[in-house]
């Protein structure tokens, strides 16, 4: 992994990073989130070849539209043996979500599952126990209490995080992720054989910026680290604690890149 401090560049990070050949065409504008102080940041582990997945699909597709939520589809690859192996699925997903369960304590590992807020999880397909565990995790010490912005400079992304509101929050790692807002699968095997599944803002590439330290600081990241065919979004966020042990979601950002 490597990262570098605040204010400068961010090198190529190549044991993370997909790779690919989108062309985004080199503007300079500001681009902040639709919402500015956004609640939520829901993750869906989901699979193409899950029977119980596409509902779960659907609601991460209704949530996206909400400005107040992040909302994100990471689907995995331990299912690939049941006889159709996802094409958007990748280890590094799975091994975050059980890196989730770990830090619970549960050994809940399962699709569709959803985990809110880097806290709690619950039944992807369940919407009113997903927005239950936003109300809860909302309330927790310094979850999405962190002012996080982009903006766009010719063939860069600035990523700015602000001091901290509490005291108690002082030290999370940001990420960037670069995301497909609609992506269309014909599945012809497996469980969902002859169905057509749309996955939302799937996650394509994610990398890390830095760290993050308690007072406001910024990083620069080349937008050629993020494309990937399909990519036309990015999402940045805060995290406590790492990716072998994710805490609560600090805060986070959502752009489009078109």
């Amino acid at each position: 992994m490597t990262t570098m401090t605040a204010s400068h560049p961010i090198s190529r990070w190549s044991n993370a990073l997909w790779t690919g050949a989108l062309g985004i065409c080199a503007i300079i504008a500001v681009i902040r989130p639709a919402h500015a102080d956004p609640r939520a940041v829901v993750e869906l582990f989901t699979s193409q070849g899950c029977s119980s997945c596409p509902p779960a699909d659907q609601i991460i597709g209704d949530l996206s539209k909400d400005p107040s939520i992040i909302a994100l589809s990471m689907p995995i690859d331990y299912w690939d043996y049941l006889g159709w192996k996802d094409t958007l699925a990748d280890s590094r997903f799975s091994a975050r979500q059980r890196a989730y369960s770990r830090m619970r304590g549960d050994r809940e590992v399962y699709t569709p599952q959803a985990v809110v807020n880097g806290s709690t999880h619950v039944i992807g397909s369940d919407r009113a126990g997903i927005e239950n565990a936003i109300g809860k995790t909302d309330k927790g010490t310094g979850v999405m209490s962190v002012p996080v912005t982009m903006s766009l400079s010719g063939k860069h992304i600035n990523v700015s995080v602000a001091a901290s509101k509490e005291p108690a929050v002082s030290h999370g790692e940001v990420w960037i992720c670069s995301i497909a807002k609609s992506v269309p699968i014909a599945i012809t095997r497996g469980e969902n054989r002859g169905q057509q599944v749309t996955y939302h803002n799937v996650v394509r590439s994610l990398l890390k910026v830095g760290d993050w330290t308690g007072r406001p600081e910024s990083w620069t990241v080349p937008i050629e680290n993020l494309t990937r065919d399909g990519v036309d979004g990015a999402v940045v966020y805060v995290q406590d604690g790492s990716r072998e042990k994710p805490g609560p979601m600090l805060g986070a950002a959502y752009t489009s890149l078109h």
